[in-house]
């Protein structure tokens, strides 16, 4: 799967982003909200990527802000969201009013998004708890998931994390095996040993 691409903005047409990298052109559908905090055109851009591969297309999903990313992926798991609305989502209230609505079950205020009934508002916010329960509400920001950490126990919470396990989870697994010099993989495999 495609996790990141660093490149050269060649074309802007929200909510498309046509990006080139060493010759080859990449079109990623981004967060109407991401456009304002782009470089232009003929700049260099870094975006963390989701990949979508289908029996007859290939769609690429592009973020400025890995949290971003982290949710988009978390939205497509809930039942009746695609990856449009889950775009949608994200361009109309940022994470902290997104979590903000979910653990207060304001069901007007997710409604209010472009393609968001009463219905699917309802079942946001019960999956969307489900997930939550158990962590804060920093789940999705990885700038708190690393404070004093290296870079590789952050990439394997984060990995953990995507797999399912709670961010407390997560953290418990891989400060058990983290030792100085290991590289994400063996930490996550370590950690992944440690639940048997």
């Amino acid at each position: 799967m495609i996790g990141r691409l660093r490149g050269i903005i060649l074309e802007k047409q929200p909510p498309l982003l046509l990006l080139e990298i060493n010759g080859i052109g990449y079109e990623i559908a981004i967060p109407m909200n991401n456009f304002s905090l782009l470089p232009a055109i003929g700049q260099e851009t870094i975006l963390y990527t989701h990949c979508i591969v289908r029996e007859d297309t290939e769609l690429l999903f592009g973020f400025i802000k890995k949290p971003d990313m982290i949710l988009f992926r978390a939205l497509i798991k809930i039942n009746g969201v695609g990856p449009k609305l889950a775009l949608a989502i994200l361009a109309g209230m940022s994470e902290k009013q997104f979590l903000s609505a979910i653990e207060h079950n304001e069901i007007h205020m997710l409604t209010k998004l472009p393609g968001v009934g009463k219905k699917t508002a309802e079942r946001l916010v019960i999956e969307m708890k489900d997930k939550l329960k158990g962590t804060s509400k920093s789940l999705f920001s990885l700038a708190t998931i690393g404070e004093g950490l290296a870079k590789t126990e952050i990439e394997a919470i984060t990995a953990l994390i995507s797999l399912g396990y709670t961010h407390q989870e997560a953290s418990k697994m891989v400060k058990k095996v983290a030792i100085e010099g290991a590289n994400c993989e063996t930490l996550i495999r370590d950690a992944l040993r440690t639940t048997l």
